[in-house]
């Protein structure tokens, strides 16, 4: 009874601080966002520039977390937060001097020269703050499969995973009144680092790595073929198979391709194309409309994980089929809204789109946790992650060419049918097994 009580507490503990913990890496990664319309005022910037510098720091962070997903599995959770939300605090504090670095190499303060050099600055050090930013979920992930059972995997990740809205939505408020009060892009990233180097230190105190480093046993029923031979060579057969080797994964990747594809369009051009669409919205408003679509995104998260372990029994990727179609008519509706339509209106069908958008974005990692076992959890959704990281190819490069060239007109029933798409991937996983554990395979 006590042990039960113990691991009742530690598994709480170490839910709500990695929660925390992860938080802060939004502070220091979706900044920029807000910073993009006061650069693009201020120095001449064009979409194009962010779109290419979004693009390729999406891809350098898709590829950080796919090696951190390696990493994660046999490294301390703890100290493998800590060493990349240092390292991001640090480059977020240089980038607020990315225009005094910019004038330290050309002498100038204002000019083709100047910017390019700036725009060169800023990519650089936005790449080597996602390399950083890569050795924030794959940790996370790890515990909580350490942590949690199967059966109650989806509920706890669902709500582990509102961290994600928890930290971008207090972050786009913040942001908003930052830009809208002072005005200095600066403070996008000075103010959020300083926040966010609390945080390391928060992580540093409270939390853990898995029961064993505490004196409790491991979860029960997750035997693996790793428990009586975790030899390196045997590990990475293991991987090979859970992961590389299953079909499962990769369609679970090309599903979150298209969730993804269709998150980052509103987190990273929406204060840009919110203000800019027929129904005007103030950046003020803009930054409350990211912030409501996150915190709509945590109750959506929450509804989809309890909706997966209690009605469709640890079968989430039918959750993700269905609301996926419910985000693309969501989108749809957007797309048809008059220029005399409330804002309040569009705030609200962009919250619902968010509530129900966040619930594959959660789930789908937990399907792909719960098929390639804890022991093989953070290299899957690493794999995941690299593939729903290719979206920044569209959502960067891509959405910030054809802004250039056609506008915001037709941006949500593009979305929409991504949103389709994904949902049309995800049915096919109907019907597989809820879990990859040897008790699975011997039924």
């Amino acid at each position: 009874m006590k042990t039960k009580k113990s691991f009742s507490y530690w598994q709480w503990r170490v839910i709500i601080c990695s929660m925390i913990g992860y938080s802060m890496f939004y502070f220091v990664r979706k900044n920029f966002s807000f910073a993009m319309p006061v650069l693009s005022a201020q120095y001449g910037i064009t979409n194009t520039d962010f779109g290419i510098i979004l693009s390729l720091v999406g891809i350098i962070y898709g590829v950080s977390k796919f090696l951190n997903g390696f990493i994660g599995d046999r490294f301390n959770a703890r100290w493998h937060m800590v060493i990349g939300l240092s390292a991001c605090v640090l480059l977020n504090f240089l980038f607020g001097w990315s225009d005094r670095i910019s004038t330290m190499i050309t002498g100038q303060t204002g000019g083709p020269d100047f910017i390019g050099t700036m725009v060169l600055v800023m990519g650089i050090l936005l790449v080597l703050n996602n390399v950083f930013q890569g050795c924030g979920f794959p940790p996370c992930n790890r515990l909580i499969n350490h942590w949690v059972p199967p059966k109650e995997l989806a509920t706890k990740m669902s709500i582990w995973n509102t961290s994600h809205s928890i930290g971008a939505g207090i972050l786009a408020v913040l942001c908003g009144y930052i830009v809208s009060r002072s005005g200095d892009w600066r403070l996008c990233f000075w103010i959020p680092g300083a926040i966010a180097a609390v945080g390391i230190l928060f992580v540093i105190i409270t939390l853990r790595d898995t029961p064993k480093s505490v004196g409790l046993p491991e979860l029960p029923d997750t035997k693996t073929e790793l428990d009586d031979n975790d030899t390196p060579e045997a590990y990475r057969a293991f991987v090979k198979k859970k992961v590389f080797l299953n079909p499962v994964i990769w369609l679970l990747a090309l599903t979150d391709l298209f969730v993804y594809v269709v998150r980052f369009a509103v987190l990273d051009w929406g204060p840009t194309f919110l203000g800019k669409m027929s129904v005007q919205l103030s950046p003020q408003l803009a930054g409350w409309t990211i912030g409501i679509f996150e915190i709509a995104g945590c109750a959506g998260m929450l509804a989809a994980g309890w909706i997966s372990d209690h009605v469709f029994k640890g079968k989430e990727q039918r959750v993700c089929a269905v609301e996926m179609g419910i985000v693309a008519v969501c989108l749809v509706v957007l797309q048809l809204l008059p220029p005399t339509a409330s804002p309040v209106l569009v705030l609200c069908i962009l919250a619902l789109a968010g509530f129900f958008l966040y619930g594959p974005q959660a789930l789908l990692g937990v399907t792909a946790s719960k098929n390639a076992t804890k022991k093989a959890a953070s290299s899957a959704v690493g794999l995941i992650g690299l593939m729903s990281y290719v979206s920044v190819l569209i959502t960067g490069a891509g959405l910030g060419w054809f802004s250039d060239h056609f506008g915001w007109d037709h941006l949500f029933i593009l979305m929409a049918g991504f949103s389709l798409l994904g949902g049309v991937l995800c049915a096919f996983l109907w019907n597989i097994k809820a879990d990859g554990y040897l008790h699975e395979e011997t039924k």
